[in-house]
């Protein structure tokens, strides 16, 4: 059988300095499958976009800002993760320059800028806490994984570099 996922950017932008990163905190909209957790931003790939068109159309919805540049850190593919099990495929990005001034909140909640040293210390998807170093560390080369997912809980996590 095919796989075919949902395909998505998820974005993390970086303040001028590097350190702090801007999060969405999911906590404006009841029955949201990510309500009260921390994320990137981003959503699913339209069909007549490019993942980079993707990436910079969510951040300039979610966020009201423009992304000047952004660097791609890896993929991930996660079935099983959506809220009635659907397939994901997401390619992630760091925005490490912007333009304009972000917003404070959108429809699905607050945005905040967050400590990139303190991140992991948030609520997150279980399966986040796994990813996001690889998503800061130092490393020029992208990673590619695979995290399934079953009932809301990660099942799994292995990646590779090239």
């Amino acid at each position: 059988m095919p796989y075919t996922p949902i395909l998505a950017t998820l974005g993390y932008v970086l303040s001028p300095d590097r350190r702090r990163v801007l999060m969405i905190h999911r906590n404006a909209r009841a029955g949201d499958h990510h309500l009260g957790k921390y994320n990137g931003l981003g959503g699913k790939l339209e069909n007549d976009e490019d993942v980079i068109a993707g990436m910079r159309r969510e951040i300039r919805e979610e966020a009201g800002i423009e992304c000047d540049e952004l660097q791609l850190r890896g993929t991930i593919s996660w079935p099983g993760f959506g809220k009635h099990g659907e397939d994901w495929f997401g390619f992630l990005f760091v925005v490490t320059r912007f333009s304009g001034t972000p917003l404070q909140a959108n429809a699905e909640g607050a945005l905040e800028w967050v400590d990139v040293e303190k991140i992991l210390d948030l609520p997150l998807w279980e399966g986040d806490k796994q990813f996001l170093p690889l998503v800061f560390d130092t490393d020029p080369r992208p990673f590619h994984g695979v995290m399934p997912y079953r009932d809301g809980h990660m099942l799994g996590w292995n990646f590779s570099r090239t």
